[in-house]
């Protein structure tokens, strides 16, 4: 997994060498890392990583610093169920003026509005792309660079795990059901975290904290709400943004326009219109960021395939036609690579 990483570190962008990313996650994951039997010197120098530009609470490193010592952390402590153990252990105070922000918010919804927000701040690397409707919310993570897929898990799982603490902290009772989703498989001793979070699904199309019930809770004032410390949190932030790179904001719009309307999802083309670029600056923007259209329009099939269908009345075939496949065994070939299922067997899984 360290070589892989490495490899397939030296092959993307540039700005994945800026250092913009707080120590304070390298950190987690060296302590969860640690506490397994890893040798601490040992996990920096694999990594090529001073101790004392990690320990420093006000150190910065690159995302490739930061994604090199994730992969050799989990190579060296043994523990494929790593990032759920290092999100565990995050509180909300753990990402900054972000997390104090969040604590000061009205209500649960302005704290997702302010999440989305100011994400970039603290999940550089990641999107987060939020859906919601009557009874049901998901809370998406996508990579924006092409990562080796045991790398994205062990973020992921870190992420969605320190996600759903949060919120746990925040909201006194959560919505009917949550789920946390990822995209590989069910990793060898697993059982533990199932027992301790909420129910975690594995060889799904997506990723991210899915929730499913009355949604009304989500407006209720919070507990922990204080106006005025909001806005000197908000206005950290925005201080904080000001100064930081906005990288991979056309991936961030592509993304959030890759939607299927009656004749499809929009073309390259149309999407080259609406970021008023030619065609051809669209197509480089995008490589520079290490993707492509057709891997964003796959990305947004996989996304849409799972919310299409959760409706029992929507036939498959048209869910086939609305996400543009040729025929329905072309989607389920898709769906099939995605998940390990058909669509059909998909679908009664989950009305589970």
């Amino acid at each position: 997994m360290i070589a892989e990483t490495r490899e397939r570190l030296d092959a993307m962008p540039g700005w994945i060498s800026q250092q913009t990313q707080s120590s304070t996650y390298p950190r987690a994951f060296l302590a969860a890392a640690e506490a397994r039997g890893a040798d601490r010197a040992q996990m920096l120098a694999d990594a090529g990583l001073d101790a004392q530009r990690v320990e420093d609470p006000e150190g910065r490193l690159s995302l490739r610093e930061v994604w090199m010592l994730a992969a050799v952390t989990r190579v060296r402590s043994g523990d494929p169920t790593l990032g759920f153990a290092c999100g565990d252990s995050m509180p909300l105070t753990a990402h900054g003026n972000l997390g104090y922000a969040l604590l000061c918010a009205g209500t649960p919804r302005e704290a997702v509005g302010l999440l989305q927000r100011f994400w970039h701040l603290r999940g550089r690397g990641v999107q987060l792309l939020v859906n919601e409707s009557d009874n049901d919310m998901f809370m998406e993570l996508v990579p924006e660079c092409a990562l080796p897929p045991r790398l994205v898990d062990l973020m992921f799982s870190s992420i969605a795990t320190s996600m759903f603490r949060g919120m746990e902290f925040l909201i006194r009772d959560l919505p009917g059901t949550a789920e946390i989703w990822l995209q590989g498989p069910a990793p060898d001793g697993v059982e533990t975290w199932q027992a301790r979070l909420p129910t975690l699904r594995f060889s799904m199309p997506r990723a991210g904290i899915h929730l499913v019930g009355d949604l009304s809770v989500m407006d209720q004032p919070l507990a922990t709400a204080n106006p005025e410390g909001l806005r000197a949190a908000v206005a950290q932030c925005e201080r904080e943004s000001a100064l930081s790179d906005p990288g991979g904001d056309v991936l961030r719009r592509v993304r959030a326009m890759l939607l299927a309307g009656p004749n499809g999802y929009p073309s390259p083309v149309m999407l080259a219109e609406r970021l008023h670029m030619t065609p051809r600056t669209f197509r480089r923007r995008l490589q520079e960021q290490g993707f492509s259209y057709q891997q964003l329009l796959e990305e947004a099939r996989r996304r849409d395939s799972c919310q299409l269908l959760r409706d029992p009345e929507r036939e498959i075939r048209r869910i086939s036609d609305q996400l543009g496949y040729l025929n329905p065994a072309n989607f389920t070939r898709a769906f099939k690579s995605w998940t390990g299922m058909t669509p059909r067997e998909w679908r009664q899984q989950s009305s589970h």
